[in-house]
């Protein structure tokens, strides 16, 4: 986070403008971008090369180096001299290859995470089948032992690689970005690769899309840090060299090794992964015996439940209704779906964990209602089914769960013990730096008063349901603009803040989606762990796990529920038993209170625009 000032469009737009066939993704220890950045390459025309660059620990996963000094990008130095983490740049080149970097990504952080995500040899020799790997950067094992002077160590660590890859699989990475360490160890890589027979690679690190960038890539660099630009010995990179590169800069950059250029070429011709989006991967629900198939089970179910709702003899335009849910729920393939739901929500019921009425179009469903997934019937007050799960509109279903606030960690535990706990995880959301953030953190970073940058950052209008962006208010602030007309320091302020709003800022988990895999989770998406739940989190966000098959069911903890949990409970000790379920609908001191806008700690009728609507309605 905080690394790249890159935007996905601009950077892939720049190499279609270029000519260039490919462009590849390396972002550092994580794919959280590689699903928008193939459907962006895909959509541009451009061929998507999958990779990252990883982090290595210098031996094993399992080791914790006391770290000496200052951490910097290579990983600082430990007691040991070592470093605590070594780059390494890995690209692939198949199907396989996109699984296995899929399997590394994960286990970096499920297993090796210590500072960064790390991997290692031993899991290297597991996971390199398709594909291609680099010698990597100045952090890279082999430039680090050059740069120590162990010419030795560096030549048997690119063996080591290139044991590991296969001889056509292992690259010698070149990069001149001006810098002198560059200058001097690129003869001794190009020695490197002549005594093991390695193919040279030219490469130039990019995490800006143009040479202008530099400046607000720098001001990032000290967000993440939280240095200030004046500070002469904060982290930093070397030169303004870190852009994107045109085929011709590259040519004239590497003119005495056009075989390094060519095999770019090369590498982009070998990459192929086609990622498949759309097929639904459904967990699979246990049938108990007597029970083909889940079609068989759900429809069981869901007749003993429409009995216990309308009777034994059910009317015929609830026997039309079910029979048609049932076939459109079969048909489009989701029928274990509300296998998994209604069992999670009955072992909520029967372990006293209180469940809300459900919510929104599902609402609408009568299987639903007949498997008291919800509480609402749907044929009553004739809701449409259409607007929960239509068949000429294929997408999955999404039943929102609600939750006692108190006890929603047990029923994630419950589908955990049930599926697996490694095919049950948390869902990844990204922060991004929205204007007024942009322009407080560069601010900082510059040093500028903080009076003068509160000012500038309050002229921005706050609209967090549409959030205004700096162009935008430039447009409609006329204040904003006289400061930017008028005052060099405030006009470098915006200008550097506009390169950086909207870029990722921080990671979290989403409020309230899981996803449940018919399988080991890393096969399909990377995952990391997050450290507060101790719970595998998905590296994709909660848009492109739904595209790429993986099924989402929302949980939520809402402490409207909890309030309704003690309420009864307290009640219970006075002697008093109150079924929440079965409270009348038509009470007039109810209504008395709902029509006087007496609602704060109601759910959904709390804002003041909705007590505006009670009071106005009547």
């Amino acid at each position: 986070m905080l690394d790249g000032a890159a935007r996905l469009d601009e950077l892939v737009a720049t190499a279609v403008a270029d000519g260039q066939p490919a462009i590849g993704i390396t972002d550092h220890g994580n794919m959280y971008g590689t699903l928008e950045f193939y459907k962006e390459c895909r959509n541009r025309g451009i061929k998507p090369i999958i990779g990252t660059e990883a982090y290595m620990a210098h031996d094993s996963r399992y080791e914790r180096p006391t770290r000496r000094g200052r951490l910097d990008d290579s990983g600082g130095d430990t007691e040991a001299g070592q470093k605590l983490y070594y780059h390494l740049t890995l690209l692939a080149e198949n199907q396989t290859g996109y699984r296995n970097l899929i399997q590394l990504s994960s286990l970096a952080f499920l297993e090796g995470y210590y500072y960064k995500p790390r991997i290692d040899w031993e899991l290297l020799e597991k996971y390199s089948d398709g594909l291609i790997a680099t010698t990597g950067c100045l952090g890279g094992h082999v430039l680090q032992s050059l740069l120590r002077g162990d010419e030795s160590g560096a030549l048997e660590k690119a063996a080591r690689l290139q044991d590991i890859f296969g001889k056509d699989n292992l690259f010698i990475e070149l990069q001149d970005h001006g810098l002198p360490d560059q200058k001097r160890t690129n003869p001794q890589l190009i020695d490197i690769g002549k005594r093991i027979g390695a193919p040279l690679l030219a490469t130039n690190d990019s995490h800006y899309t143009h040479r202008e960038d530099h400046a607000a890539h720098d001001a990032l660099l000290c967000v993440q840090t939280g240095s200030l630009m004046s500070d002469a010995n904060r982290f930093r990179f070397e030169g303004h060299e870190h852009y994107l590169k045109s085929a011709v800069e590259m040519r004239e950059q590497f003119r005495e090794f056009p075989e390094a250029c060519d095999n770019t070429l090369w590498i982009a011709e070998r990459a192929d992964v086609e990622i498949t989006f759309g097929e639904a991967l459904l967990p699979n629900f246990p049938l108990p015996e007597g029970f083909d198939d889940d079609r068989a089970y759900l429809e069981h179910l869901t007749w003993e439940g429409a009995k216990r709702r309308w009777g034994a003899s059910l009317p015929n335009n609830v026997v039309e209704r079910v029979s048609y849910e049932l076939e459109v729920i079969a048909s489009m393939g989701f029928s274990s779906y509300f296998l998994v739901t209604w069992d999670l929500i009955r072992h909520a019921r029967d372990s006293g964990i209180r469940v809300g009425p459900g919510r929104g179009s599902a609402a609408g469903c009568a299987v639903a209602y007949c498997l008291w997934i919800t509480d609402l019937d749907p044929i009553k007050y004739d809701l449409l089914f259409e607007r929960f799960l239509n068949p000429e509109r294929v997408s999955m279903p999404d039943f929102d769960i609600d939750f006692c606030q108190e006890r929603r960690e047990e029923v994630i535990r419950y589908v955990q013990s049930k599926y697996g706990h490694d095919r049950v995880a948390q869902i990844i959301t990204f922060g991004t730096l929205q204007a007024r953030a942009a322009l407080r953190d560069v601010g900082r970073v510059l040093d500028m008063p903080y009076g003068m940058v509160d000012k500038v950052a309050k002229l921005v209008p706050s609209n967090p349901a549409a959030p205004v962006s700096i162009g935008q208010a430039l447009k409609s602030e006329a204040d904003l603009r006289r400061l930017n007309d008028e005052d060099e320091q405030v006009a470098h302020l915006i200008a550097t803040a506009r390169k950086l709003e909207g870029l990722y800022r921080h990671v979290s988990t989403h409020a309230a989606g899981l996803v449940i895999a018919d399988r080991a989770l890393p096969e399909l998406v990377p995952v990391y762990r997050d450290p507060r739940s101790d719970m595998p989190v998905t590296q994709f966000n909660m848009k492109s796990v739904e595209q790429v098959g993986l099924v989402k069911f929302d949980f939520l903890g809402l402490k409207t529920l909890t309030v309704i949990q003690r309420a009864i409970e307290l009640l219970k000790r006075r002697d008093i038993e109150i079924d929440i379920n079965t409270i009348p609908l038509d009470d007039p001191a109810t209504f008395t209170l709902l029509t006087s806008g007496d609602t704060v700690g109601v759910f959904q009728l709390e804002s003041a625009g909705m007590r505006d609507v009670l009071r106005g309605l009547k």
